[in-house]
């Protein structure tokens, strides 16, 4: 990316050419070029969600990528270079690969049926500091592909999760504190003026790539491997949360990347339960939203025994954003068609 550092935040050939992936493909990649410890802080800043925002020249890339997360299924963008793209939101990241598997009987269709076991490759990762004890926002997004076998030679289209902690920032102090929602509070306060700047910017972008934009929704699971015919039914409310029993990983402001690889590497797994909800209400002002979400109940486990903290990972692994639809279940009421 020596002519343009950012690479092409927009709509690319990697993302017009995608039709399905193996898995290995993007679990190789992921794992081609670990970063070496200690891990780099990478900033969000300004400066960088602003390129381009001047109405001549280039396109303002920010408005560019979200449209792009939106409208590309894409989970590997390379680029003409092969150095990928910069990530705008949430530049540190680790990358983890795992199973799926849905244990309890639900109402629900496609892979989060009963049963259900599948391949994940997620990117556990935040936009702001990456220390334990500072105001952080992190957030964990994934790909969920319809295969147990690794080696699968199929081209599989997978189906994205996006969750996170409280959008403004949280203070959990590990990630077995953290509970990442698929609609998460926000309280902009927490990122004091500057940040603050940041995260209004931010909210108008993606208010303009799709509408609404602090609920993800996540039908695309509960699609997945469904028989036509079927009318889809995906839960509303998707959260997780580090499995009960699970060890607290030691250190004083310790980067939750660290956290994340100790699990790994000292407990050979980092295990999260799957809970999901039907009954909800959203309340307060747009800059301090709060959730009421009952009747949460685990319907399964998503259990990872691998990671990484790579080049890769933050360059060229993609997480795509489902279009909103107004009713979750009937695809014809989407905003957005795909690519």
């Amino acid at each position: 990316m020596s002519d343009n550092p950012y690479g092409i935040e927009g709509i690319a050939d990697d993302d017009r050419q995608w039709a399905g992936s193996r898995y290995a493909d993007v679990r190789d990649a992921i794992f081609a070029n670990p970063y070496p410890k200690p891990y780099e802080r990478f900033s969000q800043s300004l400066g960088s969600l602003l390129l381009g925002i001047l109405p001549f020249g280039k396109p303002w890339q920010f408005l560019a990528a979200a449209r792009r997360t939106v409208a590309s299924e894409a989970d590997l963008r390379w680029g003409p270079d092969r150095k990928g793209y910069r990530r705008l939101l949430h530049p540190s990241g680790v990358c983890l690969t795992g199973v799926w598997e849905i244990t309890e009987e639900t109402p629900y269709s496609g892979y989060f049926r009963k049963g259900s076991r599948a391949l994940v490759i997620a990117r556990y990762s935040t936009g702001t500091d990456t220390r334990r004890g500072r105001t952080r926002s992190l957030a964990m997004v994934g790909r969920v592909y319809p295969t147990t076998d690794p080696n699968d030679p199929r081209l599989l289209r997978s189906a994205s999760f996006i969750t996170q902690e409280d959008i403004g920032g949280a203070n959990s102090m590990s990630i077995n504190e953290a509970v990442l929602c698929n609609a998460p509070d926000i309280t902009v306060s927490k990122r004091g003026w500057g940040g603050s700047l940041v995260f209004l910017l931010v909210g108008f972008v993606l208010n303009k790539a799709d509408k609404p934009n602090t609920l993800r929704q996540v039908y695309e699971i509960a699609e997945m491997g469904k028989p036509d015919g079927e009318p889809t039914r995906a839960p509303e409310f998707l959260q997780f949360r580090v499995a009960p029993g699970s060890p607290k990983i030691p250190g004083d402001e310790l980067d939750f990347r660290d956290e994340v690889m100790a699990h790994i590497e000292q407990k050979g797994r980092l295990a999260f339960s799957i809970e999901t909800s039907d009954t909800g209400e959203t309340h307060g002002p747009p800059w301090k939203v709060r959730r009421t979400i009952t009747g949460w109940r685990q319907i399964g486990t998503l259990t990872f025994d691998k990671a990484v903290v790579s080049y890769n990972g933050d360059h060229v692994f993609h997480a795509n954003h489902p279009p909103w639809r107004k009713d979750r279940n009937d695809p014809s009421t989407a905003n957005h068609k795909r690519l």
